[in-house]
């Protein structure tokens, strides 16, 4: 795991500046705490910082020359299965002079070119230059547990872990994309390609790209299937399935404790992240160490079911207490992200990852578990909304009039607010009643949001489209596959993904998550959707598979989401704090929102009108992302917390 960089100018002629790439290269040193290594040629440099978990050895330092001299790769993550590539590149005639997945993965691409991705089971952002023909080559992997950004001109490209490094060359402008605030703002994060300063991408997860005399092209190599359905139809069927997914997911945590360096897994008490646990404890061969996070706040504490699966399976188990004083770290999320990045849950994953770092260097974890198996209550939402749709339009109608006569003030959390949304939203079409129940600002707040001139510049962008496109070219037909298709295309990688890379990156430490092997992921694309989601129930199928390693009550618990309470913090704590920066001359100053709709939108939550909480912490979020990215003229490092 480790942070990687680069920049290469078009003219062979034209040789990069030493100093530039040593600092893009170290605004990564959080990455890779271990080594730092620098490929310069001409108009070529590759530079790598490295956090060593396979083979500690300098035989395994980046950036690495292939055998036969023509290809160098920095590269960033883990390839699972190198021993069984490295076991068939042996039987075709090659050596290898180290003991890492790196030279496995070099000495694949040398061999096989990019049809080797298809070889690979793992996490992993990489860049190959082929010294010969002139040629950089990048890949990301399946869903996007690793990050790649670049920026491309006619004279030059780079390409870096995090933006910073990009941002960090001099060369490089820092100029807000209002079209990646109007996603952001939609969706809590900045979704790929897009990216935050103006003239830089993402690389979308399952792609690779070639830069060949200054031309990029981007391919896409992977997608997950959701047909055909496996074969259910008698209970020996079933249990031939659940005994499949226990399989593939005991041989991905199998693989995920393959280390020179301590382990241990967050746990959070809920069904994905014991289940790994459980597998981990059983697998190990030792004490499991397990780390978990608490609240004061009762409706947002996990830490009791997490404390009953470390008592059952004899964890060393680390809790931390996260306080209302916590949000002092957002300055430092800010720097880290690089990006505008609301998702609360950033919170108390630094804070976990922290935690474990005390303690480990690799840490599993169980993302990916609710878009798989269908986790989230919104997919019985959704559900419902289809035979909602099905009522006669006067009784919709009344109801439509009783769900504004609701009070929106309360908790999102409380039955009264999960009603009210349920009933203003469930009269669209099935994909628009998924996304208006996961999206930040609808289409109406944007518009009345903007200042007239900004929404004028952003007329004819349409951010509902990017995730109804993503959904279109899947195969999914089940309005619930459709709205966990959508989530493996936009909210896992964009959001869930990127949360716990930087979080845990921040402090050095390697998060590894076995439901996100692909082969795992291609079994759960496949089980029949009423095998997941069903009336009220979720995830019955994994919990069934899951349920003699589980506790009864883990099994059987509502889900919680891992938040912060914010609805209570802005109320009290954070109220100063979210004033002055949505409300501040500086905030103002910037033109992007009308101040009266920014003033409505905090008196509505503050009056308890209308819960706007998640809302408020996105311009908090976003005010805090210029103030460190934009306003000053370098963040070599991140501020205190």
């Amino acid at each position: 795991m480790c942070g990687i960089a680069g920049k290469i100018f078009t003219d062979p002629g034209r040789p990069v500046n030493r100093t530039t790439i040593e600092r893009m290269v170290r605004t990564l040193a959080h990455r890779g705490p271990d080594g730092e290594g620098i490929f310069a040629e001409g108009a070529a440099m590759l530079g790598h910082r490295r956090l060593s978990v396979i083979d500690l050895s300098n035989r395994a330092a980046q950036p690495m020359v292939s055998a036969n001299g023509r290809y160098v790769i920095v590269f960033n993550g883990e390839i699972y299965n190198f021993g069984e590539i490295g076991s068939e590149l042996r039987r075709r005639g090659t050596e290898f002079r180290s003991n890492s997945d790196t030279e496995v993965l070099l000495e694949a691409f040398a061999t096989w070119g990019p049809e080797c991705l298809g070889r690979l089971a793992g996490m992993f952002a990489f860049a190959v230059w082929d010294r010969r023909e002139r040629v950089l080559f990048a890949a990301r992997d399946r869903v996007g547990k690793k990050p790649l950004f670049y920026r491309a001109t006619p004279d030059a490209f780079w390409f870096a872990s995090e933006a910073k490094a990009i941002l960090a060359d001099p060369d490089v402008p820092r100029t807000v994309s209002l079209e990646a605030i109007h996603h952001y703002l939609t969706y809590q994060c900045v979704p790929a390609p897009f990216c935050a300063f103006e003239g830089l991408k993402k690389l979308p997860p399952a792609h690779f790209l070639e830069v060949r005399q200054g031309e990029v092209r981007t391919s896409r190599y992977w997608r997950l299937q959701f047909a055909p359905k496996w074969d259910v139809s008698r209970r020996s069927k079933v249990i031939e399935l659940q005994d499949r997914l226990v399989g593939a997911v005991r041989e991905a945590v199998r693989l995920r404790l393959v280390s020179d360096v301590p382990l241990g897994a967050f746990l959070s008490g809920g069904v994905d992240s014991s289940s790994i646990v459980a597998l981990m404890a059983q697998e190990a061969g030792r004490t499991v160490r397990t780390f978990s996070i608490r609240f004061e706040e009762s409706g947002f504490d996990e830490s009791a079911f997490a404390r009953r699966v470390a008592e059952r399976w004899g964890t060393d188990h680390t809790e931390l207490t996260v306080r209302p004083e916590a949000a002092s770290v957002l300055p430092r999320l800010a720097w880290h992200y690089d990006e505008p990045f609301a998702d609360s849950s950033a919170v108390p994953t630094y804070y976990v990852s922290r935690l474990a770092r005390e303690h480990v260097t690799v840490a599993l974890n169980g993302d990916g578990g609710d878009e798989l198996f269908g986790g989230y209550e919104r997919y019985i939402a959704n559900d419902l909304a289809r035979a909602y749709r099905l009522l006669p339009s006067a009784l919709r109608g009344r109801l439509t009039a009783f769900a504004a006569r609701l009070p929106r003030g309360g908790s999102v959390n409380s039955p009264t607010y999960a009603f009210a949304k349920f009933l203003e939203i469930a009269n669209n079409d099935p994909f628009t009643t998924n996304l208006l129940m996961l999206c930040y600002f609808d289409n109406g707040m944007k518009a009345s949001l903007f200042e007239p001139e900004v929404a004028r510049r952003l007329e004819g962008l349409d951010s509902y489209e990017l995730l109804r496109a993503r959904v279109a070219a899947g195969d999914a037909v089940d309005v619930r596959d459709r709205a966990m298709c959508g989530d493996v295309e936009l909210y896992l990688p964009d959001d869930l993904l990127v949360k716990v890379d930087i979080a845990s990156m921040a402090h050095g430490l390697e998060a590894r998550s076995p439901l996100l092997d692909h082969r795992v992921m291609e079994i759960a694309a496949r089980i029949p959707p009423e095998h997941k989601v069903l009336g009220p129930m979720t995830k019955r199928l994994f919990k069934a598979a899951f349920r003699r390693l589980l506790p009864w009550r883990v099994r059987h618990r509502r889900k919680k989401g891992f938040g912060v309470p914010i609805e209570r913090w802005l109320g009290h704590e954070l109220r100063p704090l979210a004033e002055e920066l949505l409300l501040g001359e500086r905030a103002r100053a910037r033109g992007y929102f009308a101040p009266a709709s920014v003033r409505r939108l905090f008196d509505d939550h503050l009056e308890k009108r209308r819960n706007n909480s998640y809302r408020i912490w996105a311009l908090m979020m976003l005010e805090l992302w210029h103030r460190t990215w934009i306003d000053p003229p370098i963040a070599p490092e991140a501020p205190a917390s």
